[in-house]
């Protein structure tokens, strides 16, 4: 393959995997209770990560790129991942991943807050807008008889994701590979010890309606997407890359209506159109400029 085909290829392939994860992990929780399903994928993800990374006898980080990968995995994986499995209980996979994709915005703001970049009144006004549309979709969803506590956990999962991202710029450069295995195991611990807390049941998956959406999703996106996205990163526009945080919700949506016939409250639609439109204008706007510097 052309070498100038390999950054949209990833592109394609990380945002075409990471849109039916959000259909997998509500799949997997008609079968296993959440933060068990999510302890069990983190758990096959971390074996076979590290067992690829002794066979071929990749370093583990040290110093600052460990404790960098370390604050990655507890905000990806010890947070922001059970938070997204314990929403998707009540919330419809393609509804959380539009509005999951808050995250560009969260992003903005936790940079903004760590002193990382500056803010313009476009991306400001892009990030007021997108939030409109989560009120009304929080709204219209509430009021239908939905989970307050399910969209606030998908919300919560939105902050704490762009916090794995920005520990890791702030960082030094590392392998895909390492990252993700130490991550995978900080995640581990929050995981089944939330879990636990919560009373669930641990029984060990048999069937393969039960065992199949914790390795399509341990492989699939903890090791493949993830390990493309990080490959990604470092080959391509961190602004371009980016827009995966819209592709991925259009994706799930339609996934999620075609495999399960999803659908939205009335007037939730309209604020899932807004979220959207609010992310890609605030991306719009890194991207010009990051081109003007």
């Amino acid at each position: 393959m052309n070498r100038s085909l390999l950054p949209p290829a990833a592109f394609v392939t990380c945002g075409v995997i990471w849109g039916s994860t959000f259909l997998a992990i509500r799949v997997g929780n008609e079968t296993l209770p959440a933060l068990w399903a999510c302890t069990l994928r983190l758990a096959v993800a971390t074996l076979i990560l590290v067992l690829f990374m002794v066979c071929t006898r990749q370093p583990w980080p040290k110093g600052p790129a460990l404790t960098a990968a370390l604050w990655y995995g507890f905000f990806e994986f010890g947070v922001g991942l059970p938070l997204l499995y314990w929403g998707e209980r009540v919330v419809p996979s393609g509804l959380a991943a539009v509005l999951y994709a808050i995250c560009p915005i969260t992003a903005m703001i936790a940079a903004k807050v760590l002193g990382m970049e500056h803010w313009t009144l476009q991306k400001m006004g892009a990030g007021v807008f997108a939030f409109a549309g989560v009120a009304i979709i929080f709204w219209r969803e509430i009021v239908a008889g939905g989970s307050p506590a399910g969209y606030v956990a998908i919300i919560l999962a939105a902050f704490a994701a762009p916090l794995a991202g920005l520990s890791l710029q702030r960082g030094p450069k590392q392998g895909a590979i390492a990252t993700n295995a130490v991550g995978a195991m900080v995640g581990l611990p929050p995981s089944i010890l939330a879990s636990f807390a919560l009373g669930e049941s641990h029984a060990l998956p048999t069937a393969m309606n039960q065992i199949f959406p914790i390795l399509y999703l341990a492989i699939m996106s903890s090791c493949i997407a993830f390990g493309l996205f990080a490959w990604l990163i470092n080959h391509w526009k961190a602004t371009t890359v980016s827009f995966l945080g819209v592709i991925v919700p259009v994706i799930a949506v339609v996934v999620g209506a075609v495999a399960k016939h999803e659908s939205f409250a009335p007037g939730a639609a309209i604020g899932a159109a807004i979220v959207i439109a609010g992310v890609v204008v605030a991306l719009r706007a890194d991207s010009r400029l990051a081109t003007a510097t």
